[in-house]
């Protein structure tokens, strides 16, 4: 017998020492292995079964995790059960509500300004003031970078100036986020006006762009705003946490997912058979991630359905927008899936002509307003966000 084997042999147990450690009788140690729960080795000549130490120890952490509810909180971090108490937003019945109030009914007259002093505070407070903040030093001279590093690197820019998680300075941080995104001057207009004057977007988009940011402003605990929390929760300056939620909005599985619907819609628009051309991109492409399917929205996402109701009106200005919309429809078909916000995003950036990388534009922007309320309510409740962590590696390793 080598060495190693002898090592190996040395660290298994045999059934009773296992059991005595799982807390369990031996014949529910054995269900543990015809379930997978659990491996088993066999030991030569002895024709007796052992059971890997390690193994043993990690099966009992879980269990012993799972009495304190450890197997509920890690289902959480995934679609799962709420982790977090707020007054903010929430989702029920396939519904996006903002204190209580809908946020597609917002979306017919409010404006991002409206829907944050709501997320903010109930509306109590008229935040936004006729003046327009300076721009941080610096950002000027970075004309080529993306939209988005823009942003982050105006909210980095911030971070070491005197702002508190306050909600007075969160119009001056929007206005400037929507400076650096859109390269522009800070401006005091209405921000969805700033959004179709650098984009030169008509009356008709100007609606769209006002209602879009409405129904994004806030998502209740998506990554981003978890991030946002996250960092609060530590006492960083607002524009800190501002600066995680946009590092968070840049990962392909947030943010990037109108982009990758906009490449589906390019692809099935140039190819000779559409139907063909979607079909191959989602072979490798997850549907929830470029355009449909929201874990959250079974029945389907209404911030999508709101957006793209109102675009078969607009064909007759618009004439490309008739073969994206029948991409849209072509796709959900194949898919059997409902269009997301994403896909919405999207197909108005195509069809109008908009930036590439618009739609992560107005995602930005949009969703500014309710990080700042998250990042308000966390920094109030002087809470730090500290989760354990479930060890899985080895034990007791020399």
């Amino acid at each position: 017998m080598t060495n190693a084997t002898m090592d190996a042999m040395n660290n298994d147990l045999s059934a009773p020492d296992a059991a005595r450690l799982l807390g369990v009788s031996l014949p529910t140690l054995y269900s543990y292995v015809s379930r997978g729960l659990l491996a088993s080795v066999s030991n030569g000549a002895a024709r007796r079964k052992r059971y890997p130490q390690e193994e043993v120890l990690r099966l009992a952490a879980r269990k012993n995790d799972a009495k304190r509810g450890g197997q509920t909180a890690m289902a959480t971090m995934h679609w799962g059960l709420p982790v977090l108490e707020t007054q903010i937003s929430h989702i029920a019945g396939g519904r996006l509500l903002y204190r209580g109030c809908d946020a597609t009914a917002l979306a017919q007259h409010a404006t991002l300004e409206a829907a944050a002093g709501l997320l903010w505070d109930a509306g109590a407070s008229d935040y936004f003031q006729p003046d327009a903040p300076a721009l941080p030093q610096g950002l000027a001279s970075t004309p080529d970078a993306p939209p988005l590093m823009r942003a982050m690197l105006a909210m980095a820019m911030l971070t070491t100036a005197d702002i508190a998680h306050s909600l007075q300075s969160g119009p001056a941080l929007m206005r400037i986020l929507a400076a650096a995104l859109l390269q522009t001057a800070p401006s005091a207009l209405p921000l969805h006006r700033q959004l179709a004057k650098a984009w030169l977007a008509d009356a008709e988009q100007n609606e769209l762009l006002r209602a879009a940011l409405v129904l994004l402003a806030d998502h209740e605990l998506n990554a981003s705003t978890f991030a946002v929390r996250c960092v609060a929760s530590t006492g960083a300056s607002l524009p800190a946490a501002l600066g995680a939620g946009l590092a968070a909005l840049s990962g392909d599985k947030h943010g990037g997912g109108s982009a990758a619907a906009r490449r589906m819609l390019t692809q099935a628009l140039a190819a000779p058979d559409a139907r063909d051309a979607i079909s191959a991109f989602y072979k490798t492409i997850a549907p929830e991630f470029a355009g449909f399917g929201h874990p959250l929205y079974p029945l389907g996402d209404p911030r999508a359905a709101y957006l793209l109701e109102r675009l078969p009106a607009m064909t007759h200005e618009h004439p490309q927008l008739r073969a994206i919309l029948a991409a849209c429809a072509m796709a959900g078909e194949l898919l059997g899936a409902k269009p997301n916000a994403d896909l919405a995003l999207a197909t108005m950036e195509l069809a109008f002509g908009w930036p590439e990388g618009a739609g992560m534009t107005v995602f930005a922007l949009a969703r500014s307003a309710g990080w700042i309320a998250h990042a308000a309510e966390q920094a109030a409740s002087a809470a730090l966000i500290r989760p354990r962590a479930r060890y899985i590696g080895r034990h007791q390793r020399d």
